[in-house]
């Protein structure tokens, strides 16, 4: 077994890295490890991951065989009662749990009139030496009194189930295109949106944007709204903030009717420190789910880290990717944070310099192993589920599979490239934008893995960060967007912001993101109501009717996002792997590329348009299928459409002549005769 593993590992990963070769006894290790944890928690095979990845069907709250059924991880804890509604918030005997085995599970058994849909409840938790009140781990739904802002569970048990209308939505195969976007600040109103609200004005958007992947941020409950959602305290609830499970779940159908597949942002790599609420000291100990000592707490997020060595903590978190996958019909999941998960420093201040640094004993294994076996589970659950890594260091083998010694995401995000972005706007002036670092870093990727291009997310969206469009127009973006208004700096921020993103798009691995609003140059931040700014809710929103404006450019930008999507849609060329660099000259700022047969052709040139620009091609006819120039764009128009080329003989080698207008992109499709 041992040798068929290395000659895998030898096939898919060390012929396409060479560097790697050194560490090939530590990726067997590391798979042995992998291998060792799931025969342990599948009893050597004979149950299978799945069926282990169930705690969600075992713990909380059920209606079975016509009785409650209530049951709860607590090691450490002496005794245990459900109160709420049902007991006027007092210990009753009744309502005392039982405690069923040597591992610290507890049950009770409620008849049926105990309970009823809506009650809301929570556990009295006591313990040698003190005792407190908790919120059920595996509890589904949890909602915040609006009067005392106190979270509890609530029984969930409506009289009619939801009926799901796509219940067999497939993924389309190819590249993916995601739009991120988070629920609660999707609407214009100053205020929480719903998942209703998602679901009437936003998902149509999306469609009419041309993505084919929604990815939703902060869906599991999380105490502080200005956390984003990544301080997660109940990870089976869907926040209620938003609106009723039956919400989530429509949205999610609807999406699926409309051909959208949705995956939703996983937070594995931490959880929230709050006690009540979450899962800090929940049995009394803060070693339950977490490390013990420094190790249990994440000082820059103030927040707890798993022991992803535990058996137990593993069948939460495997609970967890399959729940959502089974309950709400997710189709997958970008992972969080995972570089925190990766490594005991967390990355922090961490420059990864070399390959040592991906081996060496800073590196989680377990994190590794939990990471792999999830990948795992997901992908046998459900086989079309898309799998995202987010991390920062670079590690090896992310997006590579299992049998092959990876740990098995489908696409890892090229995070390296809207860094680049932001270094060069702040450092560069547009003369020395220097190209070929840009195509590097471009195209930096592993042979073997697939990667995720974007040029902004929400993180620079966030406030203290800016968007690419104010980074490009500053306050001009404010002020001087009416189509009949000429600026200079408005003029310069379209142009670059179209041949940033498109640039980033073609030359993305094999799927490309985008933020919500940053598709039409959202002018404002990212800022949930917090203490500092008043508890205002002016910059946790989306103002979608500066897009819909004829009146100004952002509807240009809107629709110059539309195309490339529709193109790459179109083409296809991100199923592509291969790029051909055809020019990259630092004087002239012309950089061209070919890919999937088409042409690209950028000049980023600040002041000088090029006139009979030789540019390598195949011999043959060429028609200009794409130009960020075009008057519907909000360019010049200094291209006529449509316009065909011939590649000519120009000394040695076949080449077109171009008129390549200054800060312009222009993409030329073979013309096929028959």
């Amino acid at each position: 077994m041992t040798e068929k593993k290395r000659v895998r590992i030898v096939e898919c990963g060390l012929r396409n890295d060479p560097y790697l070769r050194p560490y090939e006894k530590m990726i067997l290790a590391r798979m042995q490890r992998v291998e060792t944890m799931k025969a342990r928690l599948t009893h050597d095979g004979r149950t299978s991951l799945g069926d282990f990845a169930s705690g969600h069907e075992f713990f909380g709250l059920h209606f079975r065989e016509n009785q409650w059924v209530f049951r709860e991880w607590a090691p450490n804890a002496r005794a245990i009662f459900l109160v709420g509604d049902m007991t006027d918030w007092r210990e009753a005997g009744v309502f005392e749990l039982e405690r069923i085995d040597e591992e610290g599970v507890w049950e009770i058994r409620l008849s049926p009139q105990t309970l009823t849909h809506g009650m809301v409840y929570r556990l009295r938790m006591h313990w040698e030496g003190g005792e407190g009140d908790r919120i059920p781990a595996y509890a589904r739904r949890v909602v915040q009194d609006p009067d005392t802002l106190i979270f509890n569970a609530q029984v969930w048990f409506p009289p009619d189930p939801y009926l799901w209308t796509c219940p067999d939505f497939v993924p389309a195969p190819g590249a993916v295109f995601v739009y991120e976007a988070h629920v609660g600040m999707a609407q214009e109103e100053a205020k929480i949106g719903s998942y209703r609200e998602f679901t009437e004005h936003i998902l149509p958007r999306i469609v009419d944007a041309g993505y084919g992947v929604l990815q939703l941020m902060g869906i599991q409950e999380h105490p502080y709204y200005a956390s984003f959602g990544y301080h997660v305290s109940s990870f089976f609830a869907a926040s209620s903030r938003f609106g009723s499970p039956e919400d989530l779940k429509a949205l999610i159908d609807r999406a699926h009717g409309l051909g959208l597949s949705v995956i939703m942002d996983l937070v594995h790599s931490h959880a929230v420190a709050n006690e009540v609420e979450g899962l800090g000291r929940f049995d009394g100990t803060v070693y339950q789910y977490f490390h013990e000592g420094p190790r249990g707490i994440h000082e820059a997020w103030g927040s707890r880290c798993f022991d992803y060595g535990k058996p137990q903590v593993l069948h939460f978190l495997l609970s967890n990717c399959r729940f959502w996958l089974d309950e709400y019909h997710f189709d997958g999941f970008r992972f969080d944070g995972i570089t925190s998960m990766l490594y005991r420093h967390h990355g922090l201040g961490k420059a990864f310099t070399s390959y040592e640094d991906y081996f060496d004993d800073h590196v989680d294994e377990d994190a590794l192993t939990y990471l792999t076996l999830a990948n795992e589970l997901i992908h046998d659950v459900r086989p079309a589920a898309v799998t995202i890594a987010e991390d920062i260091s670079g590690m090896p083998g992310l997006a590579a599979p299992g049998e092959a010694g990876g740990v098995g995401f489908d696409y890892r995000l090229a995070m390296g490239v809207p860094d680049f972005w932001i270094k060069i706007l702040k450092e560069k002036r547009d003369e020395d934008w220097p190209l070929g670092e840009m195509w590097h870093e471009l195209t930096n990727r592993r042979v073997d893995e697939r990667s995720i291009g974007y040029a902004e997310s929400h993180d620079q969206a966030l406030v203290g960060d800016k968007t690419l469009a104010l980074r490009l127009m500053g306050p001009d973006l404010y002020h001087h967007m009416h189509v009949k208004q000429e600026n200079l700096a408005v003029d310069r921020g379209m142009a670059l912001h179209k041949l940033v993103r498109f640039i980033t798009l073609a030359t993305a691995g094999n799927g490309y993101l985008n933020f919500m609003g940053n598709e039409f140059g959202h002018p404002d931040w990212i800022d949930f109501p917090r203490e500092g700014n008043g508890w205002s809710y002016e910059y946790a929103r989306r103002q979608w009717r500066l897009m819909d404006s004829p009146d100004l450019k952002y509807a240009y930008l809107a629709r110059f996002d539309r195309q490339m999507i529709k193109l790459a849609g179109t083409y296809r060329f991100l199923d592509v792997s291969d790029l051909r660099l055809i020019t990259e000259h630092f004087e002239h700022k012309i950089l061209a590329f070919e890919r999937g047969g088409l042409i690209f052709v950028f000049n980023f040139h600040p002041t000088h348009s090029h006139n009979d620009y030789s540019i390598e091609a195949a011999p043959g006819e060429y028609q200009m299928i794409m130009d960020s120039d075009a008057l519907e764009y909000g360019g010049h128009d200094r291209l006529r459409q449509g316009q065909r080329h011939f590649a000519a003989p120009a000394l040695s080698l076949p080449a077109l002549s171009l008129y390549l207008p200054t800060r312009t992109a222009l993409v030329l499709a073979p013309v096929i005769t028959t």
